[in-house]
Formats: C-alpha cells, structure tokens, sequence
C-alpha cells in the first residue's frame, strides 16, 4: 500500500482544484426585441437551400422576412423561444463553408465584449427584483388560509433539518466505528473517509426527501412558495454536497483519516466553507430571479454582479492555494523530474486561467445565438475537470495499494508486476481518454463547426489512432517494468577498502544480457507503435519504410566499423564470454565490467579510471572472475626448519578456514602445503596454495598469509633469517658490513614464481 503515496498526493492537488472549481453553470443574460430580418430571393433558389438559410437566420428566435421580387412575406420560426431576445447584430446569408478562425475568435471576443457591457448597464436595474418579488408572492395561493405561507416554508425547513439531525445521532455509532482507519496507508484511510461520506449523502437525500414531502403536504398549489422551498432544498443540498466532498478529501480536524494530505488542510476547509454557504446563496437568488423577474435586464445585471464576485472568490484561494498546491504535487514523488516540477508551478495559475476562460464563455454565451450550448458546455467543463483528475489519481492509487499488499502478503514477482503496472496504466489512460473525448464532445461542435455525422467520422479515425497508441503505451509500460524487476541490483563500482573484502557477489548472465535487450525490445517496440499510429493517421509508410531501409544500408557501408563492433558484441554476449562486475583483461586494458552497450563496454580499473573498448576492438579476452580461482604462493623457511612440521601446521591453518563461518563457504579446496619449491644460499621456498571463489582470492589470501605466520611462529618453525655472514681474509669486520649493507634482506614470503 505504501506505493501509494505519490497518487494520493496527486489526488490532493486535484480535489483541492476541483472543490474550488465547482460553481453554478453560468446563465444566459437576455436582451430586448429586435427587429427582422429581411431575405431577398430571386425565386429559383431550392427549397431546401431556403429552409437551412431561415433556420439559421431564425434560430434565436428573429422574425425572418422573406421577399422575392420585392414581395414581402414574414416568416416565423416554427418554435419561437418564450425567452427574451439577444441584442440583433447584423446578419447575413452564410454559405455551407464554415467560418475561418480568425472570424470566430473575432465574433467571439465582440460577444464577450457585449455581454459585458449589457451586464454591466443592467446592475442598476437590481432594485426592480424585490418589486417583482413582492408582487409575484402577493399572487400566491398556498397559505390563505389557515397556516402562512411564511411559517409553512420555516416548518417545512425545520423538519428536514429535524430529520437530518435524528439520522446523525441514530447512526452516529454505526458509522464512527467505520470510520476508523485500520492503518496509515491510502485504502484504509480512504474506506474510513468513503464511509463518512456515506453518512454525509445519506443525510443530505434524507433531508431532501423530508421538504419534498412536507411541500407536497403543506404547498400543494404550484405557486411562488412551492418553487421557493424546492429551490432553497435544491441550493441547500448543493452546499452540503460541497463540504461533504471536503470532509471526505480534508477530514477537517481527523489527520489520521485524510486522504488528501493538502498542507494547511484546515485553512482551505474553511474556504470551502464560505463558498458553501456563499455558492447557494447565488443559485437560489439567480433561479427565483428568472422565474418572478419582469425583465430580462434585472437577472442579467444580478448574474454579473454574482458571476465576478464567484470568479472574484475563485482567483484569490487560487492564489492562496499555489503554495500548497506546488508542494503536494512534489511531495508525490521522492525525486520530482523537471515535468512534476513544471506542473508543479504551473497548476494553480492554469486553474485560475480556466475559471477566467469559463467566465468569459458565460458573458459571450449570453449575446449568441445559440449561447445555452455554450453555457451548458462549459458548465460541463467545469464538472468534468473537477471529477477526471481525482478519479483517474485515485483508480491509480487504489491499485498500486493492492498490488503493494499483494506482493506483501503472497511475494511479487517480475510478471506480476508488471501486470500490475500495465494494468494500472490502462485503467487510468481509460478514464482520461473517456474524459478528453466527453470534453472533445462538447466542444467539438462549438469550436471547429463539426457536425454529429463529422464528428462521429472523426471520432472513428481518432479513436483507432488512439487505441492503437494506448496499447503500445501500456506494452512500453508492461515491459518496462518486467526488464526493471527481472535486473538484478546494481551493485557499488567504488573502491573497495582491502581490508573488508568484496563481499559475495556472483555475477550474473542476466544481469549483462538484460540491458541491451532491454533497450533493443522497449526500441522496437516503440518503433512499430509509431508507424502503426502514423498508417492510421492516413500517413502511407511505405516510402518510409523503404527510405529507413536504403538509410540503414548506407550506414551498414558507411560505418562498418559499428557494424562490426556490434556483430562482435553479439557473439560475446552468446558466447558468455564477460558479465557486468567479472575482472577481465583484454590485453592492453584490464578491469571490471560495469556496463555494456550495444557496441561497447566499460572497465573499471583498480585505480577508478573508466576505460571504454568497442567489442571490434577486443582481439583476445581472459576473464580472472568465472567459476574458480587458485592462489599460489610462497613461504621461505630457514635451513634448520622441520618441513614435515610445517606441513602439518599448515594444514591445520587450512582447517581452521574452513570452519570459520565469514571464510570457510567461498574455499573450494582447502589450503595446503605442495612442498618445497626451491632452495637457495639463504632459505627453503615451500609452495602453499588453494582454491576458492574468485571473487573472494585476494582476501582469501591475506587471511592465510597473517594464520599462517602467526602458526608457525607458534610452531617454533623458523623463518629464512636476513642475516648475511662473510667470510673473507683481511677485509675483517669493515669488509662484512659493508656486505650485509649491500644485500637486501630477504622476505620470509615471498610471491610464487609459477
């Protein structure tokens, strides 16, 4: 569960922006009448050429006059909307080409820059809102009699505030055992959050339920007090939707069950619930507004004047939130790349842009022609942001929890995790492309002109691009991860202190393989995908082909040397000739195998240098590193020395190797005397030798050398004396020191010959 760290925290940074993000869609501002709009025929038009140029000229509801021959005869849209009018702009008979972009971001730009001003004007004319209250609820019907209209709707409010309550206390045992999490990792911490959660909905369909059926009992008449109580319970539920999202990511005042670990979690609840209590306020207001006001212009300067304080809110806890924002995002990873760090800082200013774009698209909404689309679209928008980053991070999470604990509990294994990985990236890449193409929906039709039939051509083509790129991802993602879990541990290639050793390290044929492999599979791979994807694009590969073809020859010719130093590296590689961490020598360069490549490897001396040799370069090859090793060398003993003594106490020493635990597993055969290798003016040379793995020789040999002089000096076998006697005529004691001085001392072990 533990690798569910990172997405949790994504998950953070996603829930905080979507919370913020939520709003109530952006309405559609209405204008006075215009006057309209005359179509001269010249009367050998086709029908059905005249029926699509009135319905656009009469889709926002514009009277079309149609004359032919200076004829006159007005013709009405056959369904004229019951709403207001935009302000008329001048229009003209549109050919079947769309509109180029330029015009459509000019036509958009002076939509926004109307509606502005037509919102801005219409602000003074609020006022007239509470005279149109108080003679919309002069006109009521329920409450004339008995009970008022006004203490019904306080009792209908009480009641379901009464209900809620009981359901909390009646359940609060229930769900507070629940929500107690079993441990620190993100599944047992989102169960207890999910559970809470529960309560939370159920208390809010509860409460609804509750003023549902006190209206129907007590406002049975559809007047302005009924559509009041629906719209208050509406509003009200919608705020407590909002924080009951936050106590499930924030866990206000409950640490240990928070699943989005947002730094100052406290103070952002607490915007969250401001915007709770502020956000239904607004919706209420704007729905009663529509429904009692006499005019288009009160609603209009009154979503204004909500729309930029909304926005106004939504731009400031951006700005508080960037910080913390940035932070969580980094946190999600023990080393953040430069991508995590770009989103990082990016995040909360992208957010604010998007809460200023989607304004934008309300004020322009309200002067087009077909403005509820687009206010419907981004309404939409904002619900879709919200909702697919904290579910795909969240799927991913979950996910990498499980597979954390399955390979606790039952061990992982290179297969299973890489199926865990690819399972998980194509669950998440699932819900972002179901997210990108519900966005592409929406905007399609909008933005580029596309029609349903367009639209579901184009979605075909693209569909089978990305299906076929989504596969080769998860395949890159899969395999990946198997070469990763299948390498063994890299081990440390710096100096190594003499008198420690090497520790036991067997390289590994895998371990040497598995890189260019790794690089060749993932390469090839990588490679097919992007042709497959580029022959679905309607990009015809075959001359590509061929030219990568005649490329490849020509560097073939061009580069033999590569060619060769790669066929070279193949056959060593079958041959098994070295593997990463073997000591071998290639005649003029000598060190350990660290790394391999497709056309070369790299030695590490003794000393740290790095030496790289392309396989071409390497004539002959001797490995000191493969199965075993035997060490020889010598011992120089005194002439008076007991050789058979020493024998024996020399194999004891052997002995004595084997049964020591940190020595006696890396011998092969024991250490022994072979006898005396030589004797000279001075000393017996006796010859000692053993076999062991090679990795361990040298320190092997350090240990026998320091027991064996320590033995027979305990053994009372003396060692080659460094005292020279000269015998000589009249030199007398100057000639015989002056011969001692010449001669070097011999050392009593010295190095064997052969």
């Amino acid at each position: 569960m533990g690798s569910g760290f990172g997405g949790r925290n994504l998950i953070a940074a996603m829930g905080a922006l979507g919370l913020a993000l939520a709003m109530a869609p952006p309405g559609r501002a209405q204008s006075p009448a215009q006057s309209p709009v005359i179509l001269t025929l010249s009367g050998d038009e086709a029908p059905e050429t005249v029926s699509r140029m009135v319905e656009a000229l009469s889709r926002d509801g514009r009277q079309v006059e149609i004359r032919i021959g200076g004829t006159p005869g007005a013709v009405k849209p056959a369904s004229a909307p019951s709403k207001p009018e935009a302000p008329s702009k001048a229009a003209a008979p549109s050919e079947s080409a769309a509109p180029s972009t330029t015009a459509q971001v000019e036509a958009f730009v002076d939509d926004l820059v109307e509606g502005v001003d037509y919102g801005v004007a219409s602000v003074p004319r609020i006022g007239q809102l509470a005279d149109d209250w108080r003679r919309a609820w002069q006109a009521r019907r329920n409450g004339l009699t008995g009970l008022s209209a006004e203490m019904r709707l306080v009792l209908i409010i009480a009641l379901a505030l009464a209900a809620a309550g009981a359901f909390r206390r009646a359940s609060a045992g229930f769900f507070a055992a629940r929500m107690r999490p079993q441990g620190p990792e993100f599944t047992p911490r989102l169960i207890a959050s999910s559970w809470g959660l529960l309560q939370d909905v159920a208390t809010i369909v509860l409460a609804l339920l509750a003023a549902r059926l006190a209206r129907n009992a007590w406002l049975p008449d559809p007047d302005i007090a009924a559509a009041t109580i629906t719209t208050v319970a509406n509003g009200a539920a919608i705020g407590a939707l909002h924080l009951a999202v936050g106590r499930f990511l924030l866990s206000p005042g409950v640490p240990e069950r928070r699943i989005m670990p947002l730094p100052r979690a406290e103070r952002h609840f607490g915007f969250l619930l401001f915007y709770s209590v502020v956000t239904p306020l607004i919706i209420v207001a704007l729905l009663l507004s529509g429904r009692v006001g006499s005019g288009p212009q009160p609603l209009a300067g009154l979503l204004m004047l909500t729309g930029l304080i909304a926005v106004a809110f939504k731009l400031w806890w951006f700005y508080d939130l960037r910080g913390d924002l940035a932070a969580l995002i980094l946190k999600g990873s023990p080393e953040p790349g430069p991508w995590r760090r770009l989103i990082a800082l990016s995040a909360p200013w992208f957010y604010m842009a998007t809460a200023l774009a989607l304004w934008a698209v309300g004020r322009a909404a309200a002067m087009m022609s077909d403005g509820g689309r687009w206010a419907e679209a981004a309404a939409l928008t904002q619900t879709a942001i919200v909702i697919i980053p904290i579910l795909a991070v969240g799927i991913g999470s979950w996910l990498d929890c499980r597979a954390a604990r399955h390979a606790r509990t039952e061990g992982a294994t290179p297969l299973s995790l890489a199926t865990g990985a690819a399972l998980r990236a194509a669950a998440v890449g699932i819900l972002w492309a179901a997210g990108f193409f519900i966005l592409a929906r929406l905007w399609a039709g909008l933005l580029v002109g596309l029609s349903t039939a367009q639209f579901t051509a184009f979605s075909r083509q693209a569909a089978g691009v990305a299906i076929f790129a989504f596969a080769g991802w998860v395949a890159l993602v899969f395999l990946r991860v198997f070469f990763d879990a299948c390498a063994p541990k890299p081990r440390a290639s710096g100096h190594a202190d003499e008198e420690e050793g090497t520790g036991d390290s067997v390289p590994s044929r895998l371990a040497t393989v598995l890189p260019v492999l790794r690089g060749v599979v993932l390469g090839a791979v990588l490679g097919l995908t992007i042709l497959i994807v580029l022959s679905r694009m309607g990009v015809d590969i075959g001359p590509l082909l061929a030219g990568f073809g005649i490329l490849g020859l020509a560097i073939s010719f061009g580069s033999q040397a590569l060619v060769r130093d790669i066929v070279s590296g193949v056959f060593f590689m079958l041959e098994d000739a070295f593997r990463v961490g073997e000591y071998v020598d290639t005649g003029r360069l000598k060190g350990t195998v660290e790394k391999i490549s497709l056309r070369s490897m790299q030695l590490r001396h003794q000393s740290g240098q790095i030496h790289t040799i392309p396989f071409g370069q390497i004539q002959q090859l001797t490995n000191a590193s493969r199965d075993w090793a035997t060490i020889k060398f010598n011992v120089r003993l005194d002439h008076s020395a007991d050789i058979e003594q020493a024998r024996k106490t020399i194999k004891k020493v052997g002995l004595a190797l084997l049964e020591a635990p940190e020595f006696g597993p890396h011998f092969i055969a024991q250490l022994k005397m072979q006898g005396v290798a030589d004797i000279t003016d001075s000393a017996v040379v006796i010859r000692l030798k053993f076999t062991a793995n090679p990795a361990q020789a040298s320190t092997l040999q350090r240990e026998a050398l320091k027991r064996v002089y320590r033995a027979l000096n305990e053994a009372k076998v003396p060692f080659a004396s460094n005292l020279v006697t000269v015998r000589g005529g009249e030199g007398g004691s100057t000639s015989g020191a002056a011969a001692i001085a010449a001669v070097p001392p011999p050392s009593p072990l010295a190095p064997a010959a052969g």
